[in-house]
């Protein structure tokens, strides 16, 4: 009884020392731990204290002094805490502690853990948590459940001091904290019945449970493996073993046991590996089959994985990552009783489900739901029930091939037939565990497998991601082929056979078809399975549905259907032609092919005839041209003149070409490679060009688009057609803004590919290529199709074209500079410039990015060339410039409506409303967004004359005449300009001089607009006119003022320049007068001198003023005197 009280006593003032040392760090904790031992021990009554209280300490307990004394620092026998830190950790065999100081250490820590003052402490230093954790406030004191709680909890404690607290006592107090789970009273009629035993002298770790936990679990697992072992472990020690399980799965160093039996393990493969959060035990399971992994370790893992299977929760990386997801989609209940919810199989099968209905699942939880599924396929000792219902199996035939998924892969071959006959029972275990795995979605689940085909998979299948489930469908095309080497084809045949007696194994036929399957085959959902329904019955019963026309109803969908024609593709190992084909369409192969003998030809001969062909035969033709769409490797030929540019360019979606048409898509974009050889150009071109016959022929755009054009573009079948209907109704939902668009977005975004792809090649947009046919003869006859190199010379030519392909080309680039990326010839030039300055931008920026970065010096000279011909064509008429024609849409019928009305349409304006828009810049009118645009554009021609239409054709002579050496460098350095401003005087045309004079009236207004003069006045405008703000002629005046100012030095440049300009101004204003008030009132607001010329004014005005009022008083006195007489 005396020990019973010293121990109790221990407690106290251990609890005491912690609180102590929690609330007081550095230097003042030793003494407030003293300080709070001698409180504890007053606060005692006096007839309950021992002789020896006030100096009480373990290293003075008899059982221990010597332990202590022999294998702890001195300077930690006044410390309780530290002392259990020292003796928890013994290493070496030679400092084991005796029997009797163990049972005082386990007796202390059993006492403290239901000591009504330890969690009195915990209540004090966790207040303000608890009072957030209901749960743990309201647990039942002296049982150690309050901390239990906390425990579990520690994760999601913010207040430092409980945390520290909590974290202190899992780690010291509780090398075993798993004491405060009240395991000892949940287990002791198992401990005593199996043997376990509590103290376990000469054991590496004396003073924990680990031991006794160890020999509990390892029951529990016999106990699931054996039908005829009676029932030895309660169900209540049962839960209690799993919650002690669960709460060590967190720190490697927690479950003694497996921590002492891997420790060299450990040192060995997982050296670099943080302890927590499970990372150690998943370091150890990944590196259980290694030959130099010691058996005792590996023992101890296998042990924990079996727990593992039995309660998902004992990993704790799985559970962490996977909360969510259980909690989502209903896996697990709350509180429930640990039964088949807890269970890993259930766990994956649940959440398997919910991957393969495409809901979704953390990334997280599947990266560990991958490895748990690995792990179930790595070791067959895992499923107790493979171990129940195959033990015969495994004597008999797969003995000694534990390791890395032999076992497994070896009772697959014999279920196969291969090695003997199997029970049912067995049949149905493995098939059981192939679905639990799912190994079909990822080919790295099964470890056998994966070692056996990597040769494989690195030749053949390279071009897939790896982990794609497509792995397996490329490995079973490249059966019986020179690549597939002997293991493997073994290792795919045995697991195939599992996955081919359920549709549901096939993620890919499962993802597409279970819509159908449900509908039409009453199939169940993934996770569920009916005993009734024989194995193979669903596909079968897809297959039967696969070729039903739609009069026949219950027609399978069209993604599913090629799903069940790849699968049918694969077994046979070849593709078939339709036999109907030939049944319908022999009369129209006669009519319209008799010519077209070679292989092949006959299908291409009735494309190209498809509207000329009768109904029946047009309707299978049309059928299978579709098919191609959706799975163009069904054209053998095709694929067979491709094949260089597929390796090439198109590896990674070839294998993965089924029913998604992206190797068509690849095909087209790399068109014009050079590794491209003709009769792949004639092929694909052939396929587009037959496309556009249909919509329904482009698998993509159809799928993307098919609700699209039943809403927007009814009635409409040809491909040409519904592009351009749904395309208009894109720009004029984006020219009035509204907020949601009527097109969807993925087929918006469908809808660009097919447009981009329509600009690569003028035949492919039908109405075009008819209206410029005379055209592309006369002007561009020695222009090779393709790559948009007719319509980029019918844009060069635009000037000579007919009047009705002119109109169709403007459309064009209208709808171009709405949308640059639509811009084939751009977006090809400028590939790598929009890659390395508009990575970012919104695509219907890019132009507009191109522009601001045309100046770079990293700038591509062919890109530079290409943005200023986009630049011209953009200044020609403000519809072609979009943000233009948006920011300025309130000042263009305000100011330039006299433009307007002699406008036609589809025609360009020249650049008139542009230049009408610059004089209003010129007097200051425009609204502010419109002053924006047009600044920029003022800046821009004032450096490259060439993107001033109207002043091209006013001065064109000029230009050749007197600044051709100018225009001949062909540098947008603002020279050609300076140099028509400077022969102002030699100019004689009168458009010209009126041009020249605009460009002078512009500068006025802002010098950003004179790039000559800014350079050349730019360290002026710092050093006198940095605080005066740019715009309407602010820094330009105070230019002048600090010309006209004696005390003021210009750098000589700019005063040249400064001085050139008044005098052009000067002429200017004698050439051009005012046309009216209006305009005289806003030149006299924007001149220089607009001070003096007002104060002249009003000096006039005065004087006006007060010789109206003298004449005024001599006019009445007058009119007084004669009326007077």
């Amino acid at each position: 009884m005396a020990a019973c009280g010293r121990v109790r006593l221990l407690c106290c003032l251990a609890t005491s020392a912690v609180l102590a040392l929690l609330i007081c760090p550095g230097a003042r904790a030793q003494g407030a731990a003293q300080e709070a031992v001698a409180v504890a021990v007053a606060a005692q009554p006096a007839a309950s204290q021992p002789r020896r209280l006030p100096g009480i300490r373990l290293i003075e307990e008899e059982a221990c002094r010597e332990d202590i004394s022999r294998i702890c620092p001195k300077n930690s026998w006044n410390n309780n805490l530290a002392v259990l830190e020292c003796l928890q950790d013994v290493r070496e065999a030679d400092n084991e502690i005796s029997s009797d100081c163990n049972h005082l250490l386990w007796n202390f820590k059993l006492n403290l853990t239901k000591d009504i003052k330890f969690e009195s402490v915990a209540k004090e230093i966790c207040k303000s948590t608890l009072s957030g954790l209901k749960e743990c406030a309201e647990e039942t004191p002296g049982k150690g459940y309050v901390v239990s709680c906390l425990v579990d909890h520690r994760a999601n404690i913010t207040e430092f001091q409980c945390h520290q607290y909590i974290t202190k006592m899992t780690a010291i107090i509780y090398s075993d904290y798993r004491l405060i789970c009240g395991f000892m009273e949940d287990c002791r009629t198992e401990i005593n019945s199996l043997k376990c035993g509590s103290i376990r002298p000469g054991e590496k770790d004396p003073h924990s449970q680990g031991e006794v936990v160890a020999c509990l679990e390892k029951a529990i697992v016999k106990e699931a493996e054996e039908t005829d072992t009676p029932n030895q472990v309660s169900d209540k020690c049962k839960q209690s073993i799993l919650r002690v399980a669960e709460l060590s799965s967190d720190d490697f160093h927690l479950d003694r046991h497996l921590y002492f039996a891997c420790r060299d393990d450990r040192e060995r493969f997982c050296e670099t590996v943080q302890a927590g959060e499970g990372r150690v035990y998943k370091c150890l399971f990944n590196h259980k089959f290694e030959e130099s992994m010691s058996e005792r370790c590996r023992d101890a893992l296998t042990t924990r994985q079996k727990l593992i299977a039995q309660d998902y929760k004992v990993s704790y990386s799985l559970a962490k990552s996977c909360k969510a997801d259980l909690k989502k989609y209903r896996c697990n209940v709350e509180n429930h009783p640990r039964s088949r919810e807890a269970r890993l199989s259930y766990l994956l099968l649940c959440l398997e489900s919910a991957v393969h209905r495409g809901r979704q699942v953390s990334s997280e939880c599947q990266g560990e739901m991958l490895d748990y599924r690995r792990m179930l396929m790595e070791d067959f000792s895992l499923s107790p029930e493979i171990i129940l219902s195959c033990r015969g199996e495994i004597e008999h035939h797969c003995s000694g091939l534990h390791r890395k998924g032999r076992t497994l892969h070896c009772l697959m071959k014999v279920v196969r037939g291969e090695k003997g006959n199997i029970a049912e029972k067995c049949q149905q275990a493995l098939q059981t565990l192939v679905q639990e795995t799912d190994p079909a979605s990822d080919y790295r689940i099964d470890r056998a497998l994966n070692e056996a085909c990597e040769s494989v998979i690195q030749t053949a299948c390279k071009h897939i991601r790896s982990g794609d489930p497509m792995i397996l469908s490329c490995l079973m095309e490249h059966l019986y082929t020179e690549k597939m080497v002997e293991q493997c084809e073994h290792r795919l045949l045995e697991l195939q056979y599992f996955i081919s007696r359920d549709w549901k194994l096939d993620p890919i036929l499962y993802r597409k078809c279970q819509g159908d399957a449900s509908r039409l085959c009453y199939a169940h959902g993934w996770n569920e399975t009916s005993e009734n329904m024989p194995a193979g019955a669903i596909f079968s019963c897809l297959y039967r549905h696969a070729y039903r026309t739609e009069e026949q109803g219950r027609r399978l969908s069209r993604e599913c259907r090629a799903e069940v024609q790849r699968i049918l593709h694969q077994r046979a190992m070849d593709v078939k032609l339709d036999p109907a084909m030939q049944a319908k369409c022999m009369t129209e192969l006669g009519k319209w092919c008799n010519e077209k003998t070679e292989t092949g030809q006959e299908l291409e001969c009735l494309q190209d005839h498809l509207e000329e062909l009768i109904p029946e035969c047009r309707e299978i033709v049309g059928n299978l041209t579709e098919l191609e769409s959706e799975d163009i490797q069904i054209e053998a030929l095709l694929m067979r003149a491709c094949e260089p540019i597929i390796q090439g360019y198109c590896h990674e979606v070839a294998d993965n070409q089924i029913d998604s048409g992206d190797l068509m898509e690849c095909l087209i974009q790399n068109k014009h490679q050079k590794e491209m050889n003709e009769k792949c150009t004639v092929g694909v071109t052939h396929f587009q060009l037959i496309q556009m016959k249909d919509f329904r022929f482009s698998y993509k755009f159809k799928m993307a688009c098919k609700e699209d054009v039943l809403k927007l573009c009814p009635n409409i079948k040809q491909k040409v057609d519904v592009v351009i209907c749904l395309s208009t109704t894109v720009r004029n939902d984006t020219l009035q803004d509204l907020k949601e668009q009527r097109v969807s977005l993925k087929c918006r975004k469908q809808l660009r590919v097919e447009e981009l792809e329509m600009s690569e090649d003028i035949r492919l947009e039908p109405k075009l290529y008819d209206s410029c046919k005379n055209d592309i003869t006369s002007l561009c006859s020695n222009v090779p199709f393709g790559n948009a190199q007719i319509i980029e010379c019918l844009k060069e030519n635009k000037k000579h074209l007919s009047s009705t392909c002119h109109q169709k080309i403007f459309k064009l680039q209208e709808t171009e500079m709405m949308d640059p990326e639509l811009d084939y010839t751009l977006m090809r030039v400028c590939k790598q410039m929009i890659k390395r300055f508009c990575s970012d931008t919104d695509p219907k920026n890019i132009l507009l990015c191109l522009k601001q970065n045309k100046n770079t010096e990293t700038m591509d000279p062919k890109c530079k060339q290409m943005i200023t011909k986009r630049q011209i064509t953009q200044n020609t008429d403000y519809r072609l410039n979009p943000v233009l024609r948006k920011s300025c849409k309130a000042d263009i019928p305000k100011f330039c409506q006299s433009i307007l009305h002699n406008a036609k349409d589809d025609t360009e304006l020249e650049g008139q409303v542009i230049s009408c828009l610059k004089l209003k810049y010129a007097d200051q009118r425009l609204s502010p967004d419109c002053e924006d645009q047009i600044r920029v554009i003022i800046q821009e021609t004032a450096l490259d004359y060439r993107l001033d239409p109207q002043l091209q054709i006013q001065c064109s002579e000029e230009i050749n005449a007197l600044c051709g050496e100018e225009a001949a460098a062909q540098e947008p350095t603002g020279q050609v300009e300076e140099c028509l401003k400077m022969n102002l005087l030699k100019i004689k045309s009168p458009g010209c001089k009126k041009e020249v004079l605009n460009m002078l009236k512009e500068s006025k207004a802002d010098i950003f607009v004179d790039p000559v003069l800014h350079t050349a006045c730019a360290l002026d405008i710092k050093h006198h006119c940095a605080a005066i703000p740019p715009g309407k002629g602010r820094q330009m005046s105070c230019l002048i003022e600090a010309l006209q100012d004696k005390m003021v030095r210009l750098q000589p440049e700019c005063k040249k320049r400064l001085q050139d300009r008044l005098e052009m101004w000067s002429y200017a204003a004698k050439v051009a007068p005012a046309d009216g008030f209006s305009d005289l009132a806003m030149q006299v607001m924007s001149s220089p001198s607009k001070n003096y010329i007002l104060s002249v004014i009003m000096v006039g005005v005065c004087v006006l003023f007060f010789g109206g009022l003298l004449c005024g008083r001599i006019t009445k006195r007058v009119t007084r005197e004669m009326k007077d007489r």
